[in-house]
């Protein structure tokens, strides 16, 4: 009878966790079915064309159902940021909260819609060799500049830290350390230890403490990130959380990590304490956020269960945060929520009881001014644990991801995958006019079949080398603009140097604002993008101009059947590497001591010079060789799928129009379902409808 009373309280709890789970998640659910309208035309058209047709429509599935999302989550060390993430993904104790600063694993946590057979994995990759000696020789980012500002000392320091960590990391892994470099690791499972053994660095192995395992924090030095494959309840679609480590760290050694994290994300979850929350001492966590939109930034501040007086301290935590913000040039009007990692995780385990005094009673003052009927209705709001849950903010996190994505990257795959798909429908209702014996006729202006074959080579030709052409000249003035401003900087910062020099002497440290420098580099950033788009959408116009007059001309088609649904301009990712760290942002001892160790005017301005243009060279060449190109090739090979898509067009429209009348009977029998039209009509509707 115990066995059946524990069985039954298990499965009460987990239908209630999924009942939690669910709530915030409305525009997924409405996008889910979105796209399944559009999965349902595209299986339709698998049936209605030839072989090559239903492979294209195949292709067009797997981009479909291949979509996944992925949102970033950063913050500072101890912002619960980790517990967060555990909250929002049901598993309140999968991720160890409280990891080694040394750590520098980004976790990505792909989850999966609940179905059958699926299984849990995990995926662990080193850092390879090169990676490794960047991270450690020298002490990381901050040793670079340490070693360039002439601050032995500090240098030294960092050395010392950073040869510990190496010498820890030989020792635990033996003659094994050097052969993991650069490997992966699989596994057909995770669990708490094999995380952990993976990205907590833990505590040394102690023969008089037989809690601390061997095996705990073993590959964590070497470990560069982790994928973990798991089903999330009531999840209408498939979606990756990103948990980065914090950014206040002796190394910055996650500062570049966290940087290509937000880049690889078109969402960024920025997670403050509420005791610290987004004070002006946090001008790296700004920095991060400022060169992302504001529409793509939440800012969730955690930990309010440990305010005393949450009902009058929140409303003047979001002001200052607002105010900062302004102050510093952050994201305008980014939305910020509050809420309680510890709140939900007593909420999903049902552990309400559990909460220490001080933060029970933090919730009831909180429950009596928080506004939840965006949440929860009047009837769930009697429930403590609904209400609890509420409260937590993981609802409304979970609301304001659901909408961004819903609305942002969800609208853009839907309208590339439709936009194809009706391109395809399109082309199987004018195969289906060429098997018609009245568009066999003989034109005499129409175009000879080797013509044709030529023309839409030329086209194809022609058109990717005037993307191309297009692209290198806006690279080129991009890159000279980058220069332009740069060397404006300089001369600029070291004019003010020469002044402060002649004013006060060298007995005073001077400081310099980069402000303006990022600022005027994302300036460059945006023409960079807005002439990206209207290359690419002059270049697909001309380009399905030409293509249709070559179908009208070869086939006979009318205009109406040639109509082509035009690719969407690839999205240029945000300028987020101007985020990163330089000595102007820096006011630590070591900058200090540079200043006093020059002698001289010239020395301080040659000195100074060198040593922001080394500094600054790591923005302009990270846009103009990585972004930049990225852009570039992007912008080509969206151009490319497009064609290859219309030369596949091509080919079914020239292989028909040369087929006997037996050839086309057969042809039509072969792709004649029932209610082939009314199948064809529906879809092209649906596609239509997303595809613009």
């Amino acid at each position: 009878m115990n066995v059946l009373n524990s069985a039954s309280t298990q499965a009460f709890q987990e239908a209630t966790r999924a009942d939690l789970l669910k709530v915030g998640l409305e525009p997924l659910e409405a996008f889910g079915k979105t796209a399944a309208a559009v999965r349902k035309a595209l299986k339709s058209l698998q049936s209605l064309g030839d072989d090559n047709t239903a492979k294209r429509a195949d292709r067009l599935l797997r981009q479909l159902d291949s979509f996944e999302p992925s949102v970033t989550m950063i913050g500072q060390i101890k912002s619960g940021k980790t517990s967060l993430v555990n909250a929002v993904v049901g598993r309140t104790d999968l991720l160890p909260a409280d990891v080694n600063p040394w750590t520098s694993v980004v976790t990505s946590l792909h989850l999966h819609p609940q179905a059958a057979g699926f299984k849990d994995s995990a995926s662990f990759q080193f850092f390879d060799e090169d990676e490794w000696d960047r991270l450690i020789s020298g002490g990381g980012r901050i040793g670079e500049l340490a070693s360039r500002a002439g601050a032995d000392d500090e240098l030294e320091k960092i050395k010392a830290q950073a040869a510990e960590m190496r010498e820890k990391s030989r020792v635990r892994l033996g003659r094994k350390f050097e052969m993991l470099l650069g490997q992966q690791r699989d596994y057909g499972y995770f669990d708490k230890d094999l995380i952990e053994r993976y990205v907590c660095l833990g505590e040394e192995p102690d023969a008089e403490d037989p809690d601390i395992s061997e095996e705990q924090g073993r590959f964590a030095d070497i470990t560069k990130s982790a994928d973990l494959n798991m089903q999330r309840a009531s999840l209408p679609i498939r979606l990756c959380l990103r948990d980065t480590p914090g950014v206040n760290d002796t190394f910055m050694m996650r500062e570049q990590i966290t940087i290509r994290s937000i880049r690889d994300s078109r969402i960024c979850v920025v997670v403050l304490s509420a005791h610290q929350a987004l004070s002006s001492t946090d001008l790296a966590l700004i920095r991060l956020i400022s060169n992302v939109k504001s529409r793509d930034v939440v800012i969730f501040v955690n930990r309010v269960d440990e305010l005393s007086d949450p009902k009058n301290q929140i409303p003047q935590i979001s002001q200052s945060i607002a105010e900062t913000l302004a102050r510093h040039k952050g994201p305008e009007d980014a939305e910020i929520l509050f809420g309680s990692a510890m709140w939900a995780a007593c909420a999903l385990e049902g552990k309400l009881d559990a909460l220490p005094a001080s933060s029970a009673q933090a919730l009831l003052e909180w429950s009596e001014a928080a506004d939840v009927s965006d949440v929860i209705d009047e009837v769930e709001s009697r429930d403590p644990t609904k209400m609890a849950w509420a409260l937590s903010g993981v609802p409304s996190l979970q609301r304001a991801l659901a909408t961004r994505i819903a609305e942002g990257i969800g609208q853009v795959t839907l309208q590339r995958v439709a936009s194809s798909g009706l391109n395809l429908a399109n082309a199987i209702s004018a195969a289906e006019r060429i098997t018609q014996t009245s568009a066999r006729t003989a034109d005499g202006q129409r175009l000879e079949r080797g013509d044709a074959i030529n023309r839409m080579a030329e086209i194809t030709t022609s058109q990717l080398d005037k993307l191309d052409d297009t692209y290198a000249a806006i690279v080129a003035e991009f890159s000279e603009r980058m220069d332009r401003v740069q060397a404006s900087f300089l001369e600029r910062a070291t004019a003010s140097l020469i002044v402060h020099l002649e004013k006060f002497g060298d007995h005073e440290p001077w400081t310099y604002d980069p402000a303006g420098l990022r600022m005027l580099l994302g300036s460059s950033h945006k023409v960079l993008a807005r002439k990206s788009k209207a290359a690419f959408e002059a270049t697909t116009q001309e380009t399905a101009l030409e293509l249709s007059q070559l179908y009208q001309q070869a086939f006979g088609l009318p205009p109406e059947l040639t109509r082509i649904s035009l690719p969407q301009a690839p999205q240029v990712p945000p300028p987020v590497s101007l985020g990163r760290t330089i000595a102007l942002d820096l006011n630590g001892s070591w900058w200090k001591r540079w200043w006093l160790h020059r002698r001289g005017y010239k020395a301080y301005a040659s000195n100074f010079y060198e040593l922001i243009k080394t500094e600054t060279n790591p923005f302009v060449d990270e846009l103009r060789d990585d972004l930049a190109q990225e852009v570039r090739k992007t912008a080509a090979e969206a151009l490319d799928t497009f064609l290859a898509e219309q030369k596949s067009v091509f080919d079914v429209f020239d292989k028909l129009a040369q087929s006997s009348p037996q050839e086309l009977q057969a042809y039509v029998a072969k792709n004649a379902p029932p209610d082939r039209q009314g199948m064809l009509t529906k879809a092209i509707e649906t596609l239509s409808e997303y595809a613009s």
